[in-house]
């Protein structure tokens, strides 16, 4: 990807005198000139090198000195407080090792998965709804109804410092869509034609999430 380009210097092109033998101007002319071109040689070596390593570095999992605020809950789904934790930031391919197919789709590529086809749609157990990319809590299930859409749905996050909102406008429609806070993991969307006492309905993709039983 890098190509050392070598110099051809004139100070390399010093003419013998008649008899053969170099003088001495042109003898230290020669070897002046070859130490110019062993350092610059040498340089062009360094900087490919650099580069090289900057550019491996740029392939792999982009650095994050960020920090996020969100609200930690036990397995009981009673909360432990906020804290500062740092964003979870990984490589594309991270990300695909770490998930499912279909998680990656929906997770990393704002995918939705088939209506009825996920596993907590009908799902009833007690417990709490964490992120399948970081673990961070998102649901009670206290909070979850029966919509029937086919999908898992609940009128309002365990928090709303773990989730965030924000437009989107694909498939030529106006929604908001839902990720979590911490590794920016796309979960679903959310309506205005919940159950009460918020009349909200965040509609959400089981496969971005990952049920623990209460504790």
């Amino acid at each position: 990807m890098f190509k050392l380009i070598h110099l051809h210097l004139d100070e390399d092109r010093t003419m013998a005198p008649k008899n053969g033998r170099p003088g001495k101007r042109a003898t230290h002319e020669l070897t002046l000139g070859r130490r110019r071109f062993l350092t610059i040689g040498l340089t062009a070596l360094v900087a490919n090198s650099v580069a090289a390593r900057l550019l491996a570095a740029t392939q792999s999992a982009p650095a994050s000195s960020l920090e996020v605020s969100i609200e930690q809950f036990s397995s009981a789904g009673k909360s432990e407080g906020i804290v500062r934790v740092a964003k979870i930031v990984k490589a594309d391919a991270q990300w695909r090792t770490q998930l499912s197919a279909l998680a990656y789709g929906v997770t990393r590529r704002s995918g939705t998965e088939v209506a009825f086809s996920g596993e907590y749609a009908s799902n009833h157990a007690d417990g709490i709804y964490r992120c399948i990319c970081c673990d961070t809590a998102l649901y009670d299930s206290k909070t979850k109804f029966e919509s029937g859409t086919g999908w898992p749905s609940f009128w309002q996050p365990i928090s709303a410092m773990n989730v965030v909102k924000s437009a989107d406008s694909s498939l030529w429609m106006q929604r908001d869509a839902i990720s979590c806070r911490r590794c920016d993991a796309h979960l679903g969307h959310v309506f205005d034609d919940g159950p009460r006492p918020t009349g909200l309905r965040y509609c959400m993709n089981s496969v971005a999430l990952h049920f623990a039983p209460r504790a």
